[in-house]
């Protein structure tokens, strides 16, 4: 279930989102913002309210996706920074986490992509692939080899099944509160992770673009559930067990119990903390960064004011949110914000198809037609197409 709830359905959100992001952006030169992804469907329009309200969904999408993971993320550090005897778990202490993550975001933001957002990232992986390495080698390394075969069997096996899967005869409190709440999730998060993707996925084929967003990012997860998840299956079947206890005591110090029951648990067990520390501040700035680009008509360079204004924004939600909801709220301001975006999603589909199916028919125009030897089949097409495209540079 981790597998299909973190993997192929996922990222083929975040496929849809960044394939048409990158497919109205460089190929027909359109503003790199979600109502471009409409101009099939709507055409010059997309400059007036209906692309008004294309991008305010996607803003709050965004927005309330990226509070919503900030608010869990600050209950996993606390229960960490717990665990080393740093701070006892409150929401108090959880606020001043956010207080904290938001201002060491804003200040990345505020320095730019290339020596904010980038650097922070580039540190939060290597630290990641770092624990990931430690766990895996002092962990029951030949059972996780042997596992992750196994669950990736058993998940290609039962993926048909899961999709339709929807608990129609025992209720839907468990769907709601898990499978629902990830696809909400995704959902919320598909502005900001498209968008990234598709500024740098310049010069992919379409088929290369699908293959490496839909398949890389879920194998990685794959591999990171499965050096966690089954050393924790590892330690609950053939050892002393104490994982479940945790979980059902308190979700966040799960991992921490995990780690020390490894050799070299305090070093472990700082290393996660900064991992996650590090991944929500990258996620905070770099979200803060594409709501600004979509707010700004897609300036890849917003002001600094607009940005400061939306990280500092981000923080205020999630902060909110885990005072009056707890995990409930966060939980359900995800599946809110997300099921409006679904219409837009779903119009997205048509669109990116309507679009390459026009520019497919006029290639096969030009494979029917005489061409004279300065007029390249590629030219003849957009040309052709161009009619369809012709509000493109706007």
């Amino acid at each position: 279930l981790s597998f299909f709830h973190w993997g192929l359905h996922a990222w083929a959100i975040y496929t849809v989102v960044g394939l048409s992001l990158a497919y109205f952006s460089y190929r027909h030169d359109m503003p790199l913002t979600i109502r471009s992804t409409m101009y099939p469907l709507f055409g010059d329009r997309i400059y007036g309210i209906r692309g008004n309200i294309v991008e305010v969904l996607a803003i709050f999408g965004t927005l309330f996706g990226v509070a919503t993971s900030l608010g869990l993320g600050v209950m996993q550090i606390n229960a960490g920074m717990d665990y080393l005897g740093l701070m006892s778990v409150s929401i108090n202490n959880q606020i001043l986490l956010i207080v904290f993550i938001t201002l060491a975001a804003t200040t990345s933001v505020i320095s730019g992509l290339n020596r904010g957002i980038r650097i922070l990232s580039q540190v939060n992986i290597l630290l990641g692939l770092a624990l990931v390495i430690f766990v895996f080698i002092v962990g029951p390394s030949v059972f996780l080899l042997s596992s992750f075969v196994q669950s990736i069997g058993y998940y290609l096996q039962n993926i048909v099944y899961l999709t339709f899967q929807t608990d129609a005869f025992t209720g839907l409190e468990w769907q709601k509160m898990w499978t629902m709440f990830y696809w909400g999730w995704w959902i919320s998060w598909s502005p900001f992770v498209g968008m990234f993707i598709a500024r740098v996925s310049r010069g992919r084929t379409i088929r290369e673009f699908i293959r490496g967003v839909l398949l890389v990012p879920a194998i990685v997860t794959f591999i990171w559930i499965i050096v966690f998840g089954n050393t924790a299956i590892h330690m609950e079947v053939f050892g002393n067990g104490g994982i479940v206890n945790a979980v059902q005591t308190s979700i966040p110090t799960a991992l921490y119990v995990l780690l020390d029951k490894l050799p070299g648990s305090l070093l472990s067990s700082a290393l996660a903390t900064i991992v996650v520390m590090t991944f929500f501040v990258t996620s905070s700035d770099s979200g803060s960064l594409v709501i600004s680009i979509l707010s700004s008509g897609g300036d890849p360079k917003p002001a600094i004011p607009l940005r400061l204004f939306w990280s500092l924004l981000q923080g205020a939600v999630a902060a909110v949110l885990l005072l009056t909801g707890g995990l409930v709220g966060l939980q359900t301001a995800a599946l809110t914000t997300a099921l409006p975006f679904c219409v837009v999603l779903i119009l997205m589909c048509y669109s990116v198809s309507k679009g390459l199916k026009t520019e497919s028919d006029s290639y096969r125009v030009i494979d029917s037609e005489k061409k004279p030897p300065e007029n390249t089949s590629d030219n003849r097409a957009k040309q052709l197409v161009g009619e369809l495209f012709k509000g493109g540079s706007k």
